[in-house]
């Protein structure tokens, strides 16, 4: 009984440790996105400006990265552009975003999702801006 439960503790030791490198294996693999910065803030605009930002990144992982979509919260944000290709291990990519701010007023917080074969799943960056009034002329 005593050699049943010794060999149970090393038969589960080896099991946990097999299932441990797989994970590890499993996320270090695959394409990884990792954004130079995830947030943005445009700070005080008037109402009816359009703004721009690029949000900067690197494929962090070992294989070769590919954004499906990019999917926006609201009409007044439009993603401009991404890589329409693979972008290598190691590589760079950009994602240009409008905001326009037409029709709001006060901090807005929008956020951004990208779709893509990342082993960290969907990723997501945001940006706040403060909206004024119109100028009055």
């Amino acid at each position: 009984m005593k050699t049943s439960l010794h060999h149970f503790k090393h038969f589960s030791f080896l099991v946990l440790f097999l299932i441990s490198v797989a994970l590890q294996a499993q996320e270090t693999l695959g394409a990884s996105i990792t954004w130079e910065k995830s947030t943005f803030d445009f700070g005080d605009i008037q109402q009816g400006d359009k703004v721009h930002h690029t949000f900067k990144f690197i494929n962090s992982g070992k294989e070769p990265l590919m954004i499906f979509n990019v999917e926006v919260t609201c009409g007044c944000t439009l993603p401009k552009s991404w890589p329409r290709n693979p972008v290598m291990q190691g590589g760079k990519g950009e994602l240009e975003i409008q905001f326009n701010s037409s029709g709001k007023i006060g901090l807005q917080h929008k956020v951004i999702t990208v779709i893509s074969n990342s082993v960290n799943g969907n990723s997501q960056v945001t940006f706040t801006a403060n909206v004024l009034g119109k100028k009055e002329y």
